[in-house]
């Protein structure tokens, strides 16, 4: 997290021209609604999801209670109680993943593979499944016997 005060920066430009024109195409009912601003804005709000996704935390609990709160609280001033957070964090949803998209780049074509083979049954159970499997591929032969045959006369 050597890079939170960039983050913060690029998330807050980003935000400070996004939002304005999200709220404008956003559709309204006729209902008055509180527009009450939360005590972090939207890119502080960024700020804290972005590393957590970089960083090596397994959930965000111990991420924000353990980490966040207790050795970047100087960095937040207005830091909320996980609670709170966990209630406004869908608010950030959009800005976020439009964030992610203004921020990528073009595609390399160099993709990777995954070779490493996925268990799907304890071991003991790898003959009846092969059983069942055959049995299931016999009754497909049957069912589509000779049906699949095309005649060009």
């Amino acid at each position: 997290m050597n890079n939170l005060v960039d983050i913060f920066c690029d998330a807050d430009d980003f935000c400070a021209v996004f939002i304005p024109q999200w709220k404008t195409q956003c559709l309204t009912d006729s209902k008055r609604k509180r527009q009450r601003s939360n005590r972090m804005d939207t890119s502080e709000i960024m700020n804290i999801i972005i590393p957590f996704h970089t960083s090596h935390h397994r959930d965000f609990k111990n991420f924000y209670s353990g980490y966040l709160a207790r050795f970047f609280k100087s960095d937040f001033s207005h830091l909320l109680s996980y609670s709170r957070f966990l209630e406004i964090m869908p608010t950030t949803v959009v800005p976020l993943c439009s964030y992610f998209c203004t921020i990528r780049s073009q595609p390399t074509r160099i993709e990777f593979i995954d070779s490493t083979s996925i268990k799907v049954c304890h071991n003991l159970r790898i003959p009846r499944h092969k059983k069942a499997y055959r049995a299931s591929l016999a009754e497909e032969k049957a069912r589509w016997d000779g049906s699949t045959s095309l005649n060009f006369t």
